[in-house]
């Protein structure tokens, strides 16, 4: 075969072979295909689209690329994951997995950095000194079987060949391309070895599936991959209208985060976060329903369980657990900007997608393959949409470590920002539930 052949056949929007497919999988993780004629592809991929049997042939190539753990003989307790297919602000990898854990369930994940305007879990956890997300399959289990909690980075043993089209995705203009994300994301949670997932499907402004329709389609697939390969799989659809909580930026999500595990943090997050924790300890057998189950959350939140579980996985990958208790203490931007409304009204927009491209404005986000990120830089919001403004409120804070970065990303928030005179409905945190 030819990888030539393979971006011919797609550009002209005929059907890849699984033996196609596979073949290509294989020599890309061996690095004999370069990545420009992987970007073709790719691109070819995202206008011609890929069938059910195309996506699953991609999907189970790129989870085989690499080991498949199987956690069945390693915990004794149930295992389950969980997995977002990226927002501004969305930081909920960092509460509901600690919450799932301390409830009785294994949560193992396997997560991803930046992609765009999303921000990555894994670079929220980079701001805690000394932690790694390099774990090696034999680190995985060992860490399930003894702390029930895994964060880890896709490593060489892991579904590889999805770790670098993840990275080639980013800056080639096709990440939201429906297959590619559903194949993307179900290879990982395959090879990660749970045998329930409960998937947080985003649509809206700030998300890569802006509207409901393709959202749903997304869900569909995704759970159709999961169910066909035996794992039980639901889909949650939420909105990404607006910022999930209210920091956007590595530093400053990863703080929200512990907020929330001590039981405090927006109120928005913690119920989105509790919604997805219900999810999981139903599929994995905890709680009798997804209702039973958001009351264990509560009370894991509550009794302190949920944030020691956080501070086990930290130490457990090298993290220093004092940066859990005093969060105060990480690394900070060295100059604060607060933008005020100059109007009164009804917040009518706040878009998501304006907040996170003036965030990566401000160096929170890669502007090209393996780039840097600044960890301390972001934004903070103060409304959400609904809310009634008067003039002189803050609408949202800008931290910065470049003076020059914060015209461009304060003009940029602002062209998503509507202050109306008439009454605005709140937005709804979620859509529907796909299973």
């Amino acid at each position: 075969m030819r990888t030539v052949d393979l971006i011919t056949k797609k550009r002209d929007g005929k059907e890849l072979s699984s033996a196609e497919i596979e073949w290509f999988v294989q020599q890309f993780t061996a690095g004999k295909i370069p990545d420009y004629q992987v970007a073709a592809l790719a691109m070819a991929l995202y206008f011609q689209g890929m069938n059910a049997h195309e996506t699953t042939a991609l999907t189970l190539a790129m989870a085989n690329s690499g080991e498949i753990l199987d956690l069945s003989s390693t915990v004794a307790i149930p295992t389950v994951d969980k997995h977002s297919t990226g927002g501004v602000g969305d930081k909920t990898t960092l509460v509901v997995a600690p919450i799932v854990s301390a409830c009785g369930a294994a949560v193992g994940k396997m997560s991803g950095r930046g992609l765009g305007h999303s921000g990555g879990t894994l670079d929220k956890l980079d701001a805690i000194p000394g932690f790694s997300s390099d774990v090696s399959s034999n680190q995985f289990r060992s860490q399930m079987r003894n702390i029930g909690i895994v964060l880890a980075g896709q490593s060489a043993d892991l579904a590889p060949a999805d770790g670098k089209l993840y990275a080639l995705r980013d800056v080639t203009g096709t990440i939201d391309s429906i297959p590619l994300i559903a194949s993307s994301i179900m290879s990982k949670k395959i090879a990660g070895g749970a045998q329930a997932i409960v998937l947080d499907v985003k649509t809206g402004n700030g998300a890569f599936t802006p509207t409901l329709e393709t959202a749903r389609r997304l869900a569909h697939l995704m759970v159709a991959i999961g169910n066909h390969t035996g794992r039980h799989t639901i889909a949650v659809i939420s909105d990404m209208n607006q910022t999930l909580g209210n920091a956007v930026g590595n530093v400053l999500e990863l703080a929200e985060a512990i907020d929330t595990l001590r039981d405090a943090g927006p109120p928005d997050l913690r119920s989105h976060c509790l919604l997805l924790a219900g999810q999981m300890l139903r599929l994995a057998g905890i709680a009798q329903d997804a209702a039973s189950g958001q009351l264990l959350a509560e009370e894991a939140l509550a009794n302190g369980s949920a944030l020691e579980k956080f501070r086990a996985l930290v130490t457990a990958q090298g993290g220093d657990g004092l940066y859990v208790d005093e969060p105060k203490k990480l690394s900070a931007a060295t100059i604060t900007k607060t933008v005020k409304a100059k109007d009164d009204g009804f917040l009518a927009r706040m878009d998501a997608i304006n907040i996170g491209k003036a965030a990566t404005m401000l160096g929170a986000g890669r502007e090209r393959k393996n780039g840097p990120i600044d960890l301390d830089v972001g934004i903070v919001v103060h409304q959400k949409v609904g809310a009634r403004i008067n003039r002189g409120d803050k609408l949202f804070t800008i931290h910065a470590n470049n003076s020059k970065n914060i015209k461009n990303a304060r003009a940029e928030a602002m062209a998503g920002i509507e202050i109306k005179t008439e009454k605005v409905f709140e937005l709804p945190l979620h859509h529907d539930v796909v299973e």
